[in-house]
């Protein structure tokens, strides 16, 4: 298993990736997947500004996808980040989500952010206990914010602070 940096060349792995949660999941909101263009476009934009977009490799195949952008546009946000993570149906509970997010957490630091804000969709428990397995602490609880599958879903917020150095 390999965790590299993410090119262009990758987004028609990540769009399916992401494809499968969207149609199975709730952790993503969106009712639609984006097409491999718009992953081209995000993967462009997102390490044009010198932030991390990571994909982990096996066997050669793109299996897991993670990346972090500015938590909000105001300038007072510029060291808090927001982190996705999303791991192919087949890999999930081998141990990928754990390292794909700790080198992300890793690269976030080096990209200059302070603080890392998990906004987990329909309140994940996987996600959930692989922020917290990774020195995450609870932030919130959005409640009935999302509907999907006919379901009313929350949204758990979960923050990294990545300056303390119990967290290294």
């Amino acid at each position: 298993m390999a965790i590299r940096a993410a090119t262009p060349d990758d987004a028609a792995s990540v769009q399916a990736i992401y494809a499968f949660h969207v149609a199975h999941g709730t952790a993503s909101f969106d009712t639609e997947a984006p097409d491999e263009a718009f992953w081209r476009d995000k993967i462009a934009h997102v390490t044009a500004r010198g932030w991390p977009f990571l994909v982990a490799e096996r066997a050669g195949e793109v299996v897991g996808h993670a990346y972090a952008t500015q938590f909000r546009d105001r300038a007072a946000y510029a060291h808090t980040c927001e982190n996705s993570i999303y791991v192919a149906d087949e890999m999930r509970g081998q141990g990928l989500g754990r390292r794909l997010l700790g080198a992300l957490v890793q690269a976030a630091r080096v990209s200059g952010f302070e603080q890392m804000i998990a906004v987990i969709g329909g309140g994940e428990p996987a996600s959930v206990a692989l922020h917290g397995a990774l020195g995450f602490r609870h932030a919130g609880r959005m409640r009935n914010v999302g509907r999907k599958f006919g379901r009313k879903l929350d949204t758990v917020y979960m923050q990294l602070d990545m300056t303390d150095e119990d967290q290294r």
